[in-house]
């Protein structure tokens, strides 16, 4: 669906502040004209809105984090910012410059009669998560004490509340490692833990939002990692702790970071963000239900709306919900109030998230339900034809139920089909996957004799050396006999040659004397 593309335009100044709605159309941003002075513009802070003030709370402006805490009045138009108090428990530092320190890309959530901050980057340096606190009735501050697994400290995460817990997705850290892990602080016991989720992940991502449904599943969009920027949407079962990756209908969503996000009743809206080009000027709507896009509006892409960083939240006057967005950076910073009344939506039957099996039960009993009504309101119609006219009415009003019951029956068995389409789809895959089981099953089974086989070879090749060890060991002795022998031998040979020599010197003085006495007669 196109949507025109419009700037926002300012409210008449003439308006009496107290009843500025009355000049608001349906589905249409519009900016309020703000009396006095203004705070200075920013992006990546944090807002939250609580009786009828909307409370920005620090972010970043020309590379400088923000400190301040600003309050917006919606009955005066009017901006004030709060003094914040250091609480003395937690703060003894006299020289402490700050009670908040200067903060970006943080997160706030409403928890009683205070505002609780998360993570977000800051020059105090941390290795875990700091959550601070701030008094909305004596505006003190100060450090929560937490316990249990803290995760690291982080900025670009996401933050929801759902009942008493806090689920806490993403973010990026000092040293910009991404990460894609959920961790949850329990708010009465201020406990945090890490969850250990099945099936496939989102991606690790930043800057992206986070929004809760039917206090089950909480939703994850868009975002970024350092090189691209996302626009799937992934689902976490908080029963189930699983993961999952829903197929969505509508309208087609471009990837974007930055953006903010707010729910009211089944409607996710989502405002701004950007892709570090271009901003993205449409505003989206997720039927969280039905897991359907639909983009109810759109400005120029110039316009401040179209900016990333920027907050969202909403706030009910007289009865009435309204959107309220502020701040953002599209290559000027912003400090402008938007306002926006949504339009009144249909609510249809949730779209499944559970599995295909309980989908399909579901669906059977409810349009068998339908069925059962239609053939009730058949006899009931039958019998008001036979009373004449004067009960046409209720006939025309049967014949328009039956006619809706018809369509939803048309939608269920239409439901019906797809998910035993899908059952057949799985059914399919559960039967390759047992097959393939079953080959595995079987290459396990050889491995395993060919291993025992291994084992019996090893066996006697380990005997075949014990044996051989045995021998060279037996060598070994024979040796030491042999060189023995060898010894003997070489000393008996020494001897024999000393007794040889000596006979020879002996049988030449016998020769030489009888030779010596023959002279002497002559």
């Amino acid at each position: 669906m196109q949507t025109a593309s419009m700037g926002t335009e300012e409210i008449k100044k003439d308006v009496n502040a107290s009843n500025w709605q009355t000049d608001l159309a349906y589905d249409q941003w519009k900016a309020l004209p703000v009396s006095g002075p203004r705070p200075p513009a920013r992006y990546k802070h944090a807002a939250v809105v609580v009786d009828e003030k909307l409370y920005i709370i620090g972010g970043s402006r020309n590379g400088r984090h923000l400190s301040d805490v600003q309050v917006f009045d919606f009955r005066n138009l009017l901006w004030s910012n709060i003094k914040l108090k250091p609480n003395s428990d937690k703060f003894e530092d006299s020289d402490l410059q700050e009670v908040l320190p200067a903060i970006s890309a943080h997160n706030v959530v409403k928890w009683g009669n205070k505002i609780l901050l998360l993570g977000g980057n800051s020059k105090k340096l941390s290795d875990k998560i700091i959550v601070w606190f701030i008094d909305l009735e004596t505006h003190l501050c100060g450090i929560v004490e937490t316990s249990g697994k803290v995760p690291v400290a982080r900025g670009g995460q996401s933050t929801t509340l759902v009942g008493s817990r806090l689920i806490m997705f993403g973010g990026e850290d000092r040293s910009r490692r991404l990460w894609n892990d959920v961790n949850i602080l329990d708010l009465e016991t201020m406990t945090w833990d890490v969850v250990e989720a099945m099936q496939t992940p989102p991606a690790p991502r930043f800057d992206h939002t986070a929004a809760v449904h039917a206090e089950r599943y909480l939703l994850i969009f868009g975002g970024c990692s350092h090189d691209s920027f996302f626009n799937d949407l992934h689902v976490l079962d908080l029963q189930a702790m699983e993961w999952s990756q829903p197929q969505v209908q509508g309208d087609l969503v471009t990837p974007r970071a930055g953006h903010a996000g707010i729910t009211i009743d089944e409607n996710w809206y989502i405002v701004g963000g950007g892709d570090n080009k271009n901003g993205c000027p449409e505003t989206l709507v997720l039927n969280m239900s039905k897991l359907v896009w639909s983009v109810p509006t759109s400005v120029k892409h110039r316009d401040a709306l179209a900016s990333e960083g920027l907050s969202v939240c909403s706030v009910t006057i007289d009865g009435k919900k309204h959107l309220v967005a502020f701040g953002g950076y599209n290559g000027n910073y912003s400090n402008e109030v938007f306002v926006m009344m949504p339009k009144p939506r249909d609510s249809l039957q949730p779209k499944i998230f559970r599995s295909p099996a309980a989908a399909a039960a579901a669906a059977s009993v409810t349009a068998a339900y339908a069925l059962t009504k239609i053939d009730k309101l058949d006899f009931k119609t039958a019998e008001l034809n036979s009373k004449g006219a004067e009960n046409h009415h209720y006939e025309q009003d049967l014949t328009i139920d039956l006619e809706t019951l018809t369509e939803e029956k048309s939608m269920l068995e239409l439901s019906l089909s797809e998910v035993k389409t899908e059952n057949s789809r799985l059914g399919q895959d559960i039967e390759e996957v047992n097959n393939t089981h079953a080959e595995l099953s079987k290459e396990l089974h050889s491995v395993q004799g060919q291993l025992i086989a291994e084992r019996s070879r090893c066996f006697k090749l380990e005997a075949q050396i014990s044996e051989l060890q045995k021998k060279l060991e037996s060598v070994q002795s024979i040796e030491d006999e042999v060189q023995a022998l060898r010894g003997q031998k070489s000393a008996l040979e020494q001897d024999m040659e000393l007794a040889s020599s000596a006979q020879r010197q002996g049988s030449g003085g016998v020769w030489r004397w009888i030779a010596g006495g023959g002279g002497g007669d002559a």
